[in-house]
Parts: C-alpha cells; sequence; structure tokens
C-alpha cells in the first residue's frame, strides 16, 4: 500500500513513544523520502537517533532542519541536546542561549542553560575559586597548539588514568554508579559461581561472557561519570551547591515535573485504549491537584490546565456525553484565548466543530473551522479542514458553498501531494455537483476520483465510487432523455 507522508509521521512518532526506535527510524526515512526537508520530520528522526545513541547522524539532522529555517526553536533545542549529550557542554549551551532569546515562553530552553553551566562548572571548577599566580613569564599560544599539546599530555597519561579507574574504592564507585552499584556487585558475585559460569542460554550464548559484558559496561559508565562528572552522577557536589532550601525546593519541582509527565501520558493512553471514563477521572483529579500548585512550581501550568480540559472534552466525546464534551471544549478555548495559547485556541476550535458536526449542528461547526482557518499551519491541515467544512454544507443542502471548499480542499492537497486527501475532496466536490444537477462534471470527478482510490488503495473506497457513478450516469440519462422530449 501506498504510504502518505502523514501516516509514515504518526506511526514513527507511536513506534518511537513504545521504545522501538529501530522501526520508528525507518518510518522517518520513508517520510522524508516522500516529503525531502521536512524540518519537523528532520527534528523528529534526531530525536530518534539520540535515543539510539547515534549522535553524529542527530547532530546532521538537526543541521540540517536550522539551514532551512534558522530560527526553529526545536531545530535549535535537539542540536543543543545532542551536543549536551556528546559532551561539548559550552557549544550546547550557546544554541540554549540562542533557543531562550527566540522563545523565551518555552521553559525547557531555561532547563538546558541551568543544566549545561551546572556540567561546565564540574568539569572545570568554579571560576571565583581560581587564583593566578604571575610567577614566572606568561607567554601566548595559539589555540591549535594548546589542543596539540593537551592532547599528548592525554596519550602519556592514558595507561596512568586506566589504571586508576580500575582501582575504585568502593565508597567512590558506589557515589559514582549510584543505583547502578548493588548490579555491579550482584554480578561480581555471579563470577565466582564456577558451575553457573560454565553453562549456556538456550541461544548458546555464555553465561560468563553475558556477565563480564555487564561488568564492562558498568566499568565504561562509571569512567565516563567520573571523568564528565554530569548532573545525574554529581550527587553529593549538588548537595554542596544547593544547600538548604533551595536544593529541597528544585527536588520537589523536579519530582512535580515527573509527577505531571506520568500522569498526563496515562491519561492519554487509556483514551487510546478505549477506557475513556478511566481517562476522564484521572484528567479530572489531575485538574484538581494541578489547581494547587503555584506557577513557580509548574511553569507551564495554564498551558497544562487547558491541555487537561480538552482531555476531558475527548473522553466525553468517546462517551457519547456531547454537551459535557462541548462544555470542556469552551473552557479550553476561553483558557487558551486568555493566556494568549495560539495552538491551544486552534486545538479547541478543532474539537469544538467536531462535537458540533456529531450532534447535526452544522452551521455552528463550520463557524468553529472557519475561526480555525488562519490558523492552520500546513496545507494539509488545511485540506482536511475544507474538507470538513465542505462536508457540513452539503448536509445542509448548500451544494454551492460545498462545492467551493471542495475545491479549495484539492487544491491544498495537491500542494501536499496527499493522495488520500485528494480522493475525499475529489469525492465531495463530484456529490455537490450531483446536488447541482452538474451531472457530466460529476461524472468525471467521480471517475478521476476512481483513480485516486486505486492509488491509495481502497477497495471500499472503489465500491461506493463505481456505485455512484452508477447512480450519476442513469440521473444523466433521465436528464437527457427529458430534455431531448422537451426539444
Amino acid at each position: 500500500p501506498v504510504s502518505t507522508f502523514g501516516n509514515l509521521m504518526t506511526e514513527g512518532t507511536a513506534l518511537s513513544r513504545r521504545g522501538q526506535h529501530d522501526k520508528a527510524l525507518g518510518c522517518f526515512n520513508d517520510a522524508l523520502k516522500l516529503r525531502a526537508g521536512d524540518k519537523h520530520c528532520l527534528i523528529t528522526r534526531s530525536k530518534c537517533f539520540l535515543k539510539l545513541g547515534d549522535t553524529e547522524n542527530s547532530l546532521k539532522d538537526a543541521e540540517a532542519s536550522l539551514q532551512i529555517d534558522k530560527t526553529f526553536p526545536e531545530g535549535l533545542y535537539q542540536k543543543a541536546e545532542t551536543l549536551y549529550t556528546m559532551g561539548d557542554f559550552e557549544f550546547a549551551l550557546v544554541f540554549y542561549h540562542r533557543g531562550q532569546r527566540l522563545r523565551p515562553d518555552m521553559h525547557k530552553f531555561q532547563l538546558g542553560i541551568n543544566k549545561a553551566e551546572e556540567a561546565i562548572v564540574n568539569c572545570l571548577g568554579n571560576p571565583s575559586a581560581v587564583k593566578l599566580e604571575n610567577t614566572e613569564e606568561l607567554c601566548f599560544v595559539s589555540r591549535q597548539a594548546e589542543r596539540k599539546k593537551d592532547n599528548q599530555q592525554q596519550q602519556n597519561k592514558l595507561t596512568k588514568d586506566q589504571k586508576r579507574t580500575k582501582k575504585q574504592s568502593p565508597k567512590t564507585e558506589r557515589q559514582l554508579l549510584g543505583q547502578l552499584y548493588a548490579d555491579k556487585a550482584y554480578l561480581e558475585k555471579l563470577l565466582k559461581d564456577e558451575d553457573l559460569m560454565q553453562s549456556s542460554t538456550r541461544q548458546g550464548i555464555k553465561v560468563m561472557d553475558l556477565v563480564l559484558d555487564g561488568i564492562s559496561y558498568l566499568n565504561h559508565r562509571r569512567d565516563f561519570w567520573q571523568q564528565q562528572k554530569p548532573m545525574y552522577a554529581r550527587v553529593y557536589e549538588r548537595k554542596l551547591l544547593q544547600q538548604g532550601r533551595m536544593h529541597d525546593k528544585k527536588q520537589k519541582l523536579s519530582d512535580i515535573g515527573r509527577s505531571i509527565a506520568k500522569d498526563m501520558e496515562d491519561i492519554e493512553l487509556c483514551l487510546a485504549r478505549g477506557s475513556a471514563e478511566e481517562s476522564c477521572r484521572k484528567a479530572e483529579r489531575m485538574l484538581r491537584r494541578l489547581q494547587g500548585w503555584t506557577e513557580e512550581e509548574v511553569p507551564n501550568k495554564n498551558e497544562l490546565i487547558g491541555n487537561l480540559h480538552s482531555c476531558i472534552g475527548n473522553a466525553h466525546l468517546a462517551m457519547g456525553q456531547m454537551e459535557a464534551a462541548l462544555q470542556s471544549h469552551k473552557m479550553d478555548l476561553d483558557f487558551a484565548r486568555k493566556n494568549a495559547l495560539t495552538d491551544a485556541v486552534s486545538r479547541a476550535l478543532d474539537n469544538i466543530g467536531h462535537v458540533y458536526a456529531r450532534m447535526g449542528r452544522f452551521q455552528q461547526a463550520i463557524n468553529a473551522w472557519e475561526e480555525k482557518i488562519p490558523l492552520a499551519q500546513s496545507s494539509l491541515e488545511k485540506a482536511w479542514l475544507f474538507h470538513e467544512i465542505g462536508r457540513c454544507y452539503l448536509e445542509l443542502d448548500k451544494a454551492e458553498a460545498a462545492q467551493d471548499y471542495g475545491q479549495k480542499s484539492l487544491q491544498s492537497a495537491d500542494e501536499e501531494g496527499d493522495v488520500e486527501w485528494q480522493l475525499h475532496a475529489t469525492v465531495l466536490v463530484a456529490q455537490a455537483q450531483v446536488k447541482l444537477k452538474d451531472y457530466r462534471s460529476a461524472i468525471m470527478n467521480f471517475e478521476r476520483a476512481l483513480e485516486k482510490a486505486k492509488l491509495v488503495p481502497s477497495e471500499a473506497a472503489q465500491n461506493g465510487i463505481i456505485a455512484a457513478l452508477d447512480n450519476v450516469s442513469k440521473s444523466f440519462i433521465v436528464e437527457l432523455n427529458k430534455s431531448r422530449k422537451e426539444e
């Protein structure tokens, strides 16, 4: 089957969320074949590469998105995250700052600045603690010469460093490995069991090889953390830097953030699995908890409240409770307008239109969707938006307006190159022309739609279009005979 760009992006995102990053990478590669240079797809693939540990390709995709749009905030953030993972904390800090200047409302850039600065301090030490003494004449050398000298010193001391990292005291190793220290101790204990070490798994792999691989991995992690000293491995230093209440406060904020992220994921998963009632209960419970927190504790509190109202509305819609769904989505809209959240306004108008359409109140659905048109961000979004408006006009027996919006939908689908929405739009135009008794044009458009249905491919759509063609042809013949008799 011919896959569309939108379908591949959706499937890849879903696979990535489930942790199947290899499969997700294949979807993003196919999507970029259909639409080369799409900055959103490049960033999504960059995140996937980063999850797989391929920092080089992750950085290439992030930089490619910035070549397309230098002010793309997601591209700046992804490049900074990749550089941070690679240990280039200074360059990462530069791009975190650039992103914050462009989008000060995105809290993640400030978090990135904080962690990059702390990583630099951990590696180099606090500048205020360094005292220079002019004991001898200072000479200035080029940066390249300094790097060359440092590389030579590193090579000379490589064996000494390796010996030193191998002989770690239990206290230091426990501090560096954290919770993983218990795993390493367990694996080392297994090595003493000679019978177990000589045995093999069902796949023929020796247990000793597996245990040694595990210990080797933990040793690499220990050495890395000792060298780089990232945030998650600097518990002792963090206690010294962030004393007393400040440390407790930041720890509390971190716990709140993790709790909110987990609850939001549970709410969405429940709805996706068909448990609308449970999703609604969890969203209402979280909304009550969220209103008890301050904006300092939850920086994006306003955005989260609107998102929860949207989730509650979707859950009510899934349960068939239309009035309750409409009320929740209107609360989402009011909150978004009050806080000037453009994306949330677009989302709320979309949901309100869907609820009105399900209730059969087509004119009100049209009003909501027409208000959303200026907020549409892509040709694909405009294609389905124009199609839904045209479909409502068709239900109201306003065939001319339906035909007009159907043609707009077809134009947007052509710009996007999406065969599926070209099919939907062409069928809508043909149905409107049948209502207008323009049978000749309707037959031509149904035939075009049939060709699109073969490309999708959809057997159900083909059968439906063939039946519609048959009916229109009969009506056309009757109209011709009637015209001949009148003549």
